[in-house]
This record gives C-alpha cells, sequence and structure tokens, in this order.
C-alpha cells in the first residue's frame, strides 16, 4: 500500500491532466493524456503494482518539506541530509486549448548546500497496471512503450556530462542517480508523444521551461479582482480549481483522482475524474466572484452544449457528470488487481451514478447561469433557447423522487434539497426573462415555483424536530439544507430557520 497520506501530496497540472507528488518526491498518480485517462503512474492506490516515477536522496535519512513557488502551480519539494540540501522542482508546462497527446511532466534537481546524489526510480504501469510495456534506454534517455501510449524520457545535462552514467534497466524499469554539488541543476522531461527520440535537453532551455510556466501562472493570476485579507488563500485555491479545468472545453474534473476511500479501509471509492454539474457550476461561482471572466464563459458554454445534446431525452436535460469532452460513457468497473490506498478496496474507475436522476443540478445550473448573466456574460439567444427547455421540462417532472445530492444507490427519495434547488431553477429563469425582455412560459414557471415552496414547508419541515429534513417523511437533518437561506428560499430571520439552525448545531456540527 502507498505510504505516503493524501494529505502529502501537491497537485501540478498543464490543463489537460495532473499528477500528485508526494513530500518523498514520489509522482504518485498520473494519468495520460486526460484527466479521465487510464494511469500511468498509481502508487497512490497499490505501491507494488501502479507505478511510480520517484526522485529523492541516495542517503535515506533526510528531512523534507513540501511548497508551491509563490502565485504558481510550480511545486517544491526540499530535501535536508547530513551532506546538504537539494530540491525537485516539479511542474507541466500548460497545454493550449486544441486537446493533444503531448504532455511533458517536468522534474528539475538542484543542490542549495554542500552535495546531494539523488537516485531515480521510473517505473511506469501503463493502463492502471493492466499492459505491460517495453523499454528502450538510448544515449540521451529512454522509451517506455505500449501499443497504445509511448513516453520519452529526456535527460537534462550539458555536453560530455558524465552525471547520467550510473543508469541500469531492470524489468523494464529504469533506474539512475545523479550527483550534485551546489549550484549544479539538472534533472528529467517525461513526454507523451515526443516528436522524436530522447534528447539532451541543455540547463539554459530546462531554465527557460521553468521560467515560462512561471510567467504563464502570474500573468492569469493577475486577473483576479480579490484585494482582500485572504489574497493568498483564496489565489492558491483559485490555481487549484484551474488546474482541474480541462482547457480544450472548459469542463472541470471534480477531483483529478479515483478510488481514493470516503473512509481509509471502505468500499465508497468512487472516480471523481469526470464533471458533474453541481460541482463544476459551484466553482465557476467562486471563479467569477474572483474575476476569472474567461473560465466562467467556456463552462457556461460547455453546460449549454449538454443541455442542447439532451432536450427530451428520457432522463432530462441533463446528465448529473460527463467526461471533459462532455461525452457520457462513465461505465463503472473496478480494478480487482489493486489493492486501494490503505487496503480501501475496491478500486472503481467509471460511475455507475452518471445515470441518476438528481433534480438539485437544475437549480445549480441555473444559479450560476443567473449569477454569470448578471456580471456581463449574458446568455445568447441559443442559450435562453437550451434553458427554456429546460424549465419546461423540469416544470413537468420536478415533483418525483429522485436519488439526491449524495448520489445514494438505496432507492429514489423525495430530498427536500432536490426540490429546493428546483425552485432555485425556476426563480432564477423568471428573474432572467423579467431582465432581459426574453420570451419564456413565465406562468407555468412561477406556478412550479410556487408549488415548490409550499410542498417543503408542509412536508419538509418536521414539527418533531423543529427544523427541515433530508427527505419527506423522514427526520434525519441534512447539511445541504444550508444553503435554503444562502440561495433565498427563506429569510435568516424566519424562526423556522433558527430552529433548523439550532438543531444542526446540536447533532452535525
Amino acid at each position: 500500500m502507498s505510504e505516503a497520506a493524501i494529505a502529502d501530496h501537491g497537485l501540478i497540472g498543464d490543463l489537460q491532466t495532473a499528477a500528485l507528488v508526494s513530500t518523498d518526491g514520489s509522482v504518485d498518480w498520473f494519468c495520460c493524456p486526460r484527466f479521465d485517462s487510464p494511469s500511468v503512474f498509481g502508487a497512490l492506490l497499490d505501491d507494488e503494482r501502479g507505478g511510480h516515477l520517484r526522485v529523492r536522496p541516495a542517503r535515506r535519512a533526510y528531512e523534507t518539506k513540501q511548497m508551491y513557488i509563490p502565485d504558481t502551480a510550480i511545486l517544491v519539494t526540499r530535501f535536508s541530509t547530513e551532506a546538504g540540501a537539494g530540491e525537485v522542482v516539479d511542474f507541466m508546462p500548460p497545454t493550449g486549448r486544441e486537446a493533444t497527446g503531448n504532455h511533458r511532466l517536468v522534474r528539475m534537481l538542484r543542490c542549495v548546500r554542500g552535495t546531494m546524489t539523488f537516485d531515480v526510480d521510473i517505473a511506469p504501469r501503463f493502463d492502471y497496471g493492466r499492459k505491460a510495456h517495453r523499454t528502450e534506454l538510448t544515449e540521451n534517455g529512454a522509451v517506455f512503450s505500449t501499443d497504445a501510449l509511448t513516453l520519452t524520457l529526456h535527460a537534462v545535462r550539458e555536453p560530455d556530462d558524465a552525471r547520467l552514467a550510473r543508469v541500469r534497466v531492470d524489468e523494464n524499469d529504469v533506474h539512475l542517480s545523479i550527483d550534485l554539488t551546489a549550484g549544479d541543476v539538472r534533472g528529467l522531461v517525461l513526454e507523451s508523444e515526443a516528436d522524436g527520440p530522447p534528447r539532451e535537453i541543455r540547463v539554459a532551455e530546462f531554465q527557460r521551461l521553468f521560467d515560462d510556466t512561471v510567467a504563464f501562472w502570474r500573468s492569469w493570476l493577475s486577473r483576479s479582482t480579490y484585494t482582500g485579507r485572504w489574497r493568498e488563500t483564496l489565489q492558491r485555491s483559485a490555481i487549484t480549481l484551474k488546474l482541474m479545468t480541462y482547457a480544450p472545453t472548459g469542463g472541470l474534473v471534480a477531483a483529478p483522482t479515483t478510488g481514493l476511500p470516503e473512509q481509509v479501509g471502505g468500499e465508497r471509492n468512487w472516480d471523481y475524474r469526470y464533471t458533474w454539474v453541481r460541482d463544476a457550476s459551484f466553482s465557476v461561482y467562486a471563479l467569477l466572484r474572483l474575476g476569472f471572466t474567461e473560465e466562467a464563459a467556456q463552462f457556461s458554454g460547455w453546460l449549454r452544449d449538454r443541455v442542447a445534446e439532451r432536450v427530451g431525452g428520457e432522463g432530462g436535460p441533463l446528465n448529473i457528470m460527463y467526461r471533459v469532452d462532455g461525452s457520457s460513457d462513465l461505465k463503472e468497473e473496478s480494478l480487482g488487481h489493486w489493492s486501494g490506498y490503505r487496503g480501501s478496496r475496491p478500486v472503481r474507475v467509471g460511475n455507475g451514478a452518471a445515470d441518476q436522476l438528481q433534480l438539485d443540478i437544475y437549480g445549480e445550473a441555473a444559479d450560476s447561469i443567473f449569477f454569470a448573466d448578471a456580471r456581463g456574460l449574458q446568455v445568447g439567444h441559443r442559450g435562453w433557447s437550451a434553458i427554456r427547455e429546460l424549465l419546461d421540462w423540469l416544470a413537468a417532472h420536478w415533483d418525483q423522487p429522485e436519488e439526491g445530492i449524495w448520489e445514494t444507490r438505496g432507492g429514489r427519495q423525495d430530498f427536500t434539497y432536490g426540490r429546493l434547488m428546483c425552485w432555485v431553477a425556476f426563480d432564477r429563469g423568471i428573474r432572467m426573462a423579467a431582465a432581459r425582455g426574453r420570451p419564456a412560459a413565465v406562468e407555468t414557471w412561477t406556478a412550479a415555483r410556487d408549488a415548490i415552496y409550499e410542498q417543503i414547508m408542509e412536508k419538509g419541515w418536521d414539527a418533531e424536530r423543529g427544523a427541515f429534513v433530508q427527505h419527506y417523511g423522514s427526520s434525519v437533518l441534512d447539511s445541504s439544507l444550508l444553503r435554503m437561506s444562502s440561495v433565498g428560499f427563506i429569510s435568516p430571520y424566519d424562526p423556522m430557520w433558527a430552529s433548523t439552525l439550532r438543531a444542526m448545531d446540536a447533532e452535525l456540527v
């Protein structure tokens, strides 16, 4: 099982895929060429069979610390030994808006003080460790290949540099050692779909890659309009959201990983490498508040396209989640050969909840579109037509049991939160129609909105508990209902709301 805790990993990425790097210098998770592609390194979920790219001091007695270079997605893992101090600087040069199979994972090795020998182990395990690979060692690196994917390892060095002389291949894995003294910079670049064989990368070129990546992130971050006291924290969160955005479409993945447990040792180990309408809508709301309008506009277009594709479908205008390219084939399977994070099995890829009916997503989508529209990202004719179709469908289908926000797999219920967000969907649609003078079935939407209000007040309220409850007929409290006041459904001064807060405080907090 993986030695490093989930929390002991930093995230890097190039806006089409991402990697997790542990505090002991190991790339424990990397999928290529997309977030939702099969993994190449998966030690996070199985240290023996998952594969890794590990760089750490040859002296096993070391202290380590991990941090980001300010205002960037460049990760620094610093090692200290008795002989000296060194750093592994990890980043992925950002890709463009065009989907590509060419990605570069850069590992810059620096000696800061004294001397440092780094041991490097490159052990890819393609297709979640299910596909064997071939390895070819060359003068300037190595090539790891399967029929589906090729990774090329480029050596970073100067001409006639002997620092990479100690290289060996063991069962198609590559192991090497790099000796550095204070001020030295060397490293490696792992590239997918390279346009040629391994090549020698000079240190000056290596430094330009680093400088260009720093410039990209700082230029992007300069668009933030937030100037409050939490600037550093919020900007780090914004960078993380950007790292989880698939640049060609604007889809945001809920997480770049799969199979991590809700509880260590448990079975709820889902695949989150997809775009949830709910989660992405929340993310866009946050990015807009920080001033990142381009990301909000791109996701709004992505969402509009999903609505237009499914109008009139049996399951409604929207799925709850999609792949980053907008496709909806998320067949779920288990990786029985992997041990899972600290024994948490099964490890799942795909997601069987994709076809669930979760009515709240319509409210989250409408709320984010409304928020964007009010801030200058006005919905065009095609977008408004899709919203009308969505709300017309919802007017006929909101009053039915569903799986709910928590993706329960034990049968449908009349979830209060789902009804609440249906209310939000109609409310925001009515407001946009009025503000923009757009054609709409306002009377139908208003009747549905008001009926939902009355139903929640009658059936979603438990008088004995003095609180709004998870679903009709139950007495279970649900933290998602804390949104009731923030979305405008109930006054924060209403006695029913105050009573609900007291009940949640006593039981859930």
